[in-house]
């Protein structure tokens, strides 16, 4: 069975971008970086919300992860704008369920909070890889969002870059 790895960077008032989907704001540079991209070879799969996908979208990136199988939930995104892209409108669960069930590399679990919240409430995400960045926006769009319980996790590692970037991994109980 395949994990799903919800890979996110995040400030330490708990936000992954601001009200505005932005994220200038995060360290951009210096090996935490380098290695973020590095893991996209670990991935077979990429999930992510409308609003994550149309960050990429805005500048004319339909297919922002080509080494990927790439899953977008919409229920507002009629047909997708890259044939590899395939846009999911139902049952956001059920088809991660299947892609779990799959042979093959873990499941990247890109954003945002809302699909993170809806899939860690269901017991489907298996790890959350936080880059905790050094920073504290007060206001944003939350780590997870519409999360009916709590879910309990186990520190598996940690990194600490020089920039004061904290790799945080852990697994979903």
């Amino acid at each position: 069975m395949r994990k799903v790895v919800y890979h996110v960077a995040v400030t330490v008032d708990g936000f992954i971008a601001r009200e505005d989907d932005s994220f200038d704001c995060f360290c951009n540079e210096g090996p935490h970086v380098d290695e973020y991209v590095a893991s996209f070879a670990g991935y077979g799969a990429v999930l992510m919300g409308r609003r994550t996908y149309d960050i990429g979208l805005k500048v004319g990136v339909t297919d922002p992860y080509p080494m990927m199988e790439t899953y977008v939930f919409s229920k507002t995104l009629k047909e997708s704008p890259n044939p590899r892209v395939k846009v999911i409108a139902e049952d956001a669960v059920g088809v991660v369920r299947k892609l779990k069930a799959e042979e093959g590399k873990p499941i990247y679990l890109a954003g945002g909070g809302e699909l993170a919240g809806m899939l860690l409430a269901e017991g489907v995400v298996d790890e959350v890889l936080i880059k905790l960045n050094p920073l504290l926006l007060g206001a944003g769009i939350p780590l997870v969002s519409k999360l009916p319980a709590h879910v309990n996790l186990t520190l598996l590692s940690t990194k600490v870059y020089r920039n004061g970037v904290l790799l945080l991994q852990y697994a979903v109980r």
